[in-house]
């Protein structure tokens, strides 16, 4: 459309994950995954799911039901489709094709019901975009192995990767492999399936995993490109710049190393080699990682596209005295950002973060961006004619995809934009259902009580219009 910044096949959507949307948690002979044992891992304590004083308080476990997407997709689909999505960010969940991860053959039905998911996709012509491990890895595996902690969970990932490439090669073009994989960093229970507590050094155990994340991505990569050329891979980022507190060196300092935190997953899996300044990290924390030469032989296997999540920036500093003042920003600490507003949930609201972010990141890497989630989290009101007025949503949408749009200009290659939530999901963190990031509204509060019926928001005819305009509506 004249006067469109965006390409005529950029993919508008929105983005779900298996753990927060499908429920049905053990329907079709599924496998148990982490978040099926929130919330009594709530407080980091990995003990907690076998601890009888603790477990006979929770009666209400979010995932088990979700916003029962396993029963409703259809419904849902038509809806994203009303919408006008060119694509649907997803996941596939791993428990639900391999309950254990180790069983020789998959589960059929588990296979079947993705099956129906992308039939109903490409009856509207929505392009699947399919995440391989969405903080899904069987808590079997978890159990048995501490999860990624164990080499042998690269071969089981692999064979679980191969078997839905092969299934699925003629109707998944756009894959990812590991959701947020910098997340292991910060919690290593969702990341990495596994527990740090007992570990002699926890950051070696940290980046031992994540060396196993990132072979298992690089063989998966390099799989989907044997069984169907035309796949496209991708790594997923939790991102988002880090500013200095202020120009004093050390701030500026603290901040490059901040954003190195997560750079280094995107360094191996977009590069092929771990980076330069990766090797004084290691010996400055005592960690000496079991690499073979086969694994680095792997990971010249790189990916096609970054995909990266945003919510916000953060500001850092190199004076440890002001460490008291963070405030929890999404998962990573921050300082509070004098200039910019905060969320409910005290979350920084940086629009023009999102264009520093993705210059940033497209300047190391070139290689295409696809953002993949971003969304306002918010306390939804239904008005008594069942409407929902949320203004709010649409104002900071609107300023972000205007980022992406300056990005654009930038010469930011950009594949698609996907906010998170795009119907309500449950909180992967504690199960909420009050912080909401949808366009539908799911009708179910914290308790796990309502009709789950599905109402559309204000923010979904907006969105309607912004992919019917293919941007141009942004600037009405």
């Amino acid at each position: 459309m004249k006067g469109s910044v965006f390409t005529k096949d950029f993919l508008w959507g929105g983005a779900i994950a298996a753990n927060q949307y499908e429920g049905g948690y053990l329907e079709g002979k599924k496998g148990l995954g982490p978040i099926d044992y929130l919330p009594t891992i709530q407080d980091g304590r990995m003990d907690a799911m076998y601890h009888p004083d603790i477990t006979k308080k929770f009666h209400y476990y979010p995932s088990h039901k979700a916003v029962e997407g396993y029963y409703r997709y259809k419904e849902d689909i038509k809806l994203f489709a009303e919408m006008g999505f060119k694509c649907l960010r997803m996941s596939i969940s791993w428990p639900r094709i391999f309950p254990t991860g180790e069983e020789e053959t998959p589960n059929e039905e588990g296979l079947q019901f993705y099956d129906a998911v992308f039939t109903e996709c490409k009856k509207y012509d929505i392009e699947p975009v399919v995440t391989l491990n969405h903080f899904d890895t069987p808590m079997a595996l978890y159990e048995k192995y501490n999860g990624w902690a164990d080499r042998k969970l690269i071969d089981l990932f692999v064979k679980y990767a191969e078997t839905v490439f092969t299934r699925y090669k003629d109707v998944v073009r756009y894959w990812m492999t590991f959701n947020e994989i910098n997340i292991m960093m910060v919690l290593p229970f969702m990341g990495g399936s596994m527990k740090i507590d007992d570990a002699e050094n926890p950051l070696q155990l940290q980046y031992q995993a994540a060396h196993h994340q990132l072979v298992a991505s690089a063989k998966a990569t390099k799989v989907a490109h044997e069984i169907n050329s035309n796949n496209q891979v991708g790594c997923m980022l939790a991102a988002g710049e880090a500013y200095p507190n202020t120009c004093n060196p050390e701030d500026i300092w603290e901040a490059k190393m901040t954003d190195r935190e997560g750079f280094f997953f995107i360094d191996v899996q977009a590069r092929g080699k771990y980076p330069s300044y990766s090797k004084r990290v290691f010996e400055e924390n005592n960690i000496t990682l079991n690499i073979t030469a086969e694994d680095t032989e792997i990971l010249k296997n790189t990916v096609d596209f970054i995909g990266f999540s945003y919510y916000s920036t953060k500001v850092v500093t190199g004076n440890k005295e002001l460490d008291a003042d963070t405030t929890d920003g999404n998962i990573f600490a921050s300082l509070s950002n004098p200039y910019l507003p905060k969320t409910e949930w005290g979350w920084i609201i940086d629009p023009l973060g999102l264009r520093v972010t993705m210059n940033t990141i497209y300047d190391r890497y070139q290689l295409p961006l696809f953002v993949v989630e971003n969304g306002l989290g918010a306390v939804d009101q239904v008005e008594e004619d069942q409407s929902i007025h949320d203004l709010y949503r649409i104002e900071y949408l609107k300023e972000h995809i205007l980022a992406v749009e300056e990005a654009l200009k930038d010469g930011v290659e950009v594949m698609g934009y996907t906010p998170w939530g795009c119907i309500d999901l449950i909180s992967a963190g504690t199960g909420q259902m009050k912080k909401r990031y949808g366009f539908i509204y799911v009708d179910l509060d914290d308790e796990g009580k309502g009709t789950r019926n599905r109402l559309k928001k204000d923010s979904f005819y907006w969105y309607q219009e912004v992919i019917k305009s293919n941007g141009v509506s942004l600037k009405e």
